[in-house]
């Protein structure tokens, strides 16, 4: 009956995936589905770390956060989690050899959200390795299926496109971050003052980073490159709204694509090339 358990599981992590981001749900539709569960297992867990640092106020964050580490090391070493996402995640992580570093960084990095933090550079670098970059590349891990060299070659491109993610939710989250979690990630910066010339700064580092990560993207397998496209041409049109505020208003309100512009974007997968070339993110 363990079979039966672990379908429970990995449709526990499916509905939590479901229920928080109709956006990267949208990208798994258009992976293979002989990896959809392990994607929406890293999802899963990723999401449960995420509202313990979150959302979870009033509650002993710190301690829910050292149970989590301790369940995964303990569902890691047994094989099984009496936790429904952790059980589907530790079956990830063994059938695609993720690296437990990879882990622990990320955990390391939800940790780092439960205290005020100034960002310097340094800190930055290491926030967004742990709580973007590391998932980019579990992800990938899913995607290579066992092929090492394909791994060690896309690696750098995942992190960038797992980076690029992160810091569009940076700013399009930078009043609530600030305002409701007192979090301003970006070194150097103070949210009283974000300048023209600080918004334009980030969008540069953004959009080298997207740059530098569709060049993988198109190198991915059949198997997972049409949803990773679609997760990355829906960010790439949230950026371009994001683009177009002024500085002082993107303080005022959280942009989103609506839902007939996902539509169109879904659309626009059915045509992501095979090769190399030059995209077009516009479904206005």
């Amino acid at each position: 009956m363990k079979a039966l358990f672990d379908q429970v599981s990995a449709k526990c992590s499916q509905i939590t995936t479901k229920k928080y981001s109709t956006s990267f749900s949208l990208g798994i539709k258009f992976l293979s589905p002989s990896i959809r569960p392990a994607i929406f297992a890293i999802y899963g867990f990723v999401r449960l770390a995420d509202e313990v640092v979150d959302s979870f106020h009033g509650y002993n964050q710190k301690g829910l956060l050292e149970q989590l580490r301790k369940e995964t090391t303990a569902a890691l070493e047994d094989k099984i989690s009496l936790n429904p996402i952790i059980n589907s995640f530790q079956q990830a992580v063994h059938q695609y050899s993720i690296d437990v570093e990879l882990i622990d960084a990320f955990l390391d990095s939800m940790e780092m959200d439960l205290d005020k933090q100034v960002y310097t550079k340094q800190l930055y670098d290491k926030y967004i390795f742990g709580s973007a970059e590391v998932v980019g590349l579990m992800c990938l891990k899913v995607f290579c299926n066992g092929d090492v060299n394909e791994y060690n070659k896309l690696r750098p491109a995942a992190m960038k496109l797992g980076s690029a993610f992160q810091k569009v939710n940076f700013l399009r989250d930078i009043k609530a971050d600030h305002m409701e979690l007192g979090r301003m990630y970006f070194p150097n910066m103070n949210f009283n003052h974000f300048t023209e010339q600080d918004k334009l700064n980030i969008e540069d580092e953004i959009e080298a980073e997207f740059d530098d990560a569709l060049e993988g993207i198109l190198k991915l397998p059949k198997t997972a490159k049409k949803g990773v496209y679609l997760a990355y041409i829906y960010y790439r049109s949230l950026f371009r709204k994001i683009k177009e505020i002024p500085a002082q208003h993107i303080m005022e309100r959280r942009v989103r694509v609506p839902d007939f512009q996902k539509a169109l974007l879904m659309l626009n997968t059915f045509f992501v090339p095979q090769g190399s070339g030059t995209l077009s993110t516009d479904v206005s």
